[in-house]
């Protein structure tokens, strides 16, 4: 039997990359879905072969993915988004169970800011977690890291799930706030997957 997969998710601002480098200090490697998805294009001849059947050859150029056609193909027909999101996603979760299948551990996590918003991966998991933190500290952490202004921050946030949705379809929630300590809640999450590989 393979390892056990926890879906990691989180809102812009909610601290859920430094949760998972705690996870991954624990011993709990990642795998960064939404970064690998932007690879694939140059890795994966079956994805680049489909997406250009999707969008036409003009989004190729020397062989390769043409990210701003892409973009402008995207910007003039809206619907092409989600067309090229349903031939993305399969392959991110091919090249995840590749990954996974090289790793020792019991344990494995998938990180995805994206991934609760389609149900057909979010059965391929095992257990699903949210990492969630008050708006006006998520609103702040962003304006300090990226050196943007307040409405931008707000706009971005606008455009991704809840906490309260993301937390409904969770099994478990890490509340990173800069109060309550991270380490004892996920020292929790990872032992009562154990107890449950167990069962």
């Amino acid at each position: 039997m393979g390892a056990e997969t926890l879906l990691v998710s989180g809102g812009i601002g909610s601290g859920k990359s430094f949760v998972i480098r705690t996870f991954n200090v624990l011993g709990v490697p990642a795998y960064d879905a939404d970064s690998a998805a932007k690879g694939l294009y140059d890795t994966d001849p079956e994805l680049l072969s489909a997406v250009v059947a999707e969008a036409g050859e003009e989004v190729l150029r020397e062989g390769r993915l043409d990210r701003r056609a892409l973009a402008s193909r995207i910007f003039a027909e809206p619907d092409l988004k989600a067309r090229i999101e349903a031939l993305v996603h399969p392959a991110v979760m091919r090249d995840f169970y590749r990954w996974r299948e090289s790793r020792s551990e019991e344990l494995v996590i998938i990180e995805s800011a994206i991934l609760p918003e389609h149900p057909e991966l979010m059965e391929q998991v095992d257990y699903k977690l949210a990492v969630t933190a008050p708006l006006e500290i998520r609103i702040r952490r962003v304006m300090a890291r990226d050196g943007v202004p307040r409405e931008k921050v707000v706009e971005r946030i606008s455009c991704q799930w809840s906490d309260a949705r993301r937390m409904a379809v969770s099994d478990f929630i890490i509340v990173n706030d800069g109060t309550q300590p991270l380490l004892p809640q996920i020292l929790e999450v990872i032992n009562a997957i154990k107890m449950k590989s167990e069962c």
